[in-house]
């Protein structure tokens, strides 16, 4: 049996609910077209651990691991289309937050603060955000402390709480807890949009075949425009995929190269 898992977007819960009716509805439609697919997603799998097992029919991943390591180890499917503020299209940015209640106005304002990350290898809370602060860095440095918080809506509790000052936020994840649990929200606000670049990519194994990866895709997009699926795809704020290639997510890859030309190679 093969695997599946979309570990990626999962709270808050009626995303995770959506997240495995829209499977149900995938995997039955790959079977249908004679591919091994599960019946339902496997929760028990870390995410990053599923993202190299050969065994892995459909998976996603985040687009700065994939630049780091993931590159001729497995096979892009798809990047899909959120319809939420800050993407456009299979483009997306990251909001960096502040406490509801501070001064600050631009990240000048934010020198010598208290940064908040999920984790080093997360595009949207670390590179992006990376990217964000560089020009502004000094002497590799640019704020007082920085907490590894493990996620982002703790990186969003931390902020909220006080905790932390400032933290940079996945914008499809803000979205849905704007939707889904505006409460969480309610202590922060935010400052700015970090740069941007392609969103989390669907992936497959590096051993599925050329064939087989044609299905994914028309699978993929069927499942999306398929009425019958409309609920379900209205709570993920998905609409659509687009087919990007290694050399779109290049531009993750310079993000990070930038920062370290400009003296700031890690979130200081």
């Amino acid at each position: 049996m093969t695997l599946a898992s979309l570990a990626m977007y999962v709270s808050p819960p009626q995303v995770a609910q959506a997240t495995h009716q829209f499977w149900l509805a995938l995997g039955a439609r790959l079977r249908d077209y004679g591919l091994n697919a599960p019946d339902v997603l496997d929760d028990t799998v870390r995410y990053d651990e599923a993202w190299l097992r050969p065994d892995l029919i459909f998976g996603q991943t985040c687009g700065y691991p994939y630049v780091q390591h993931l590159r001729d180890k497995v096979q892009l499917v798809a990047t899909p289309n959120y319809d939420l503020p800050g993407c456009d299209g299979p483009i997306k940015c990251s909001f960096v937050i502040v406490n509801a209640q501070s001064s600050a106005q631009s990240i000048e304002d934010l020198r010598g603060a208290r940064a908040a990350i999920n984790e080093p290898g997360s595009n949207s809370g670390y590179n992006l955000f990376r990217a964000f602060i560089a020009p502004h860095a000094e002497n590799r440095r640019f704020f007082s402390s920085v907490i590894e918080t493990g996620g982002h809506r703790a990186s969003i509790d931390a902020v909220a709480s006080g905790k932390a000052d400032i933290a940079s936020i996945d914008c499809v994840t803000f979205g849905n807890t704007l939707r889904f649990d505006p409460e969480r929200l309610a202590g922060v606000r935010v400052l700015a949009e970090t740069p941007r670049g392609p969103g989390l990519p669907f992936i497959t194994s590096i051993e599925t075949s050329a064939k087989d990866l044609v299905i994914l895709r028309r699978a993929l997009a069927e499942t999306i425009a398929d009425p019958a699926l409309g609920e379900v795809c209205d709570v993920l704020s998905l609409r659509g995929i687009t087919l990007l290639g290694d050399a779109d997510y290049q531009i993750l890859a310079k993000l990070d190269r930038d920062a370290e030309v400009q003296g700031y190679p890690a979130i200081a």
